[in-house]
């Protein structure tokens, strides 16, 4: 990944004839131990169709843990902490459950994604639980950082 502290951790998939199961975290992960934070809420997001945006938005003090569990989708991410190596770089990844991995996003860094397939599930945990009367939360359009990524990024392009 191109934004210091954001992590793209592959997950082992343990399989049978009965099915599969990954773990996604441990309490004991660096991911987790190391940046002094416990995991204070776990929900689970599902969309409907696919080219469905969700973004964009940061937190100061909340770390999200995300992965797809079902389908695949885009992720796109922003570093908005003026302290850091990485202030205003950029990325993307897609994550799928053909290859689960863990995206793990600190406070500070926008953040969003568009579902690319049908039926789309995403398990998502956090170190904060959420506060609805003083949401730590900041919103801006899914278009806000198209003139730094160079367009649109929830645009398909072929290769």
């Amino acid at each position: 990944m191109n934004i210091g502290d954001v992590l793209l951790v592959p997950l082992t998939v343990h399989e049978d004839d009965r099915g599969y199961l990954f773990e996604m975290a441990h309490k004991s992960d660096p991911f987790v131990s190391g940046a002094g934070v416990e995991i204070r809420q776990v929900y689970c997001v599902g969309d409907r169709i696919e080219r469905i945006v969700r973004a964009f938005h940061k937190h100061d003090q909340l770390h999200d843990w995300f992965c797809i569990v079902k389908g695949s989708a885009k992720f796109v991410l922003v570093d908005d902490r003026p302290d850091s190596k990485t202030y205003r770089k950029a990325d993307q990844v897609v994550c799928s459950d053909r290859a689960p991995k863990l995206l793990v996003v600190p406070p500070g860094v926008y953040h969003g994604w568009m579902s690319l397939e049908p039926d789309t599930v995403m398990i998502s945990t956090a170190s904060h639980e959420y506060n609805r009367e003083r949401p730590d939360e900041y919103r801006v359009p899914p278009t806000a950082f198209n003139d730094l990524l160079g367009g649109d990024p929830w645009e398909i392009k072929g290769k």
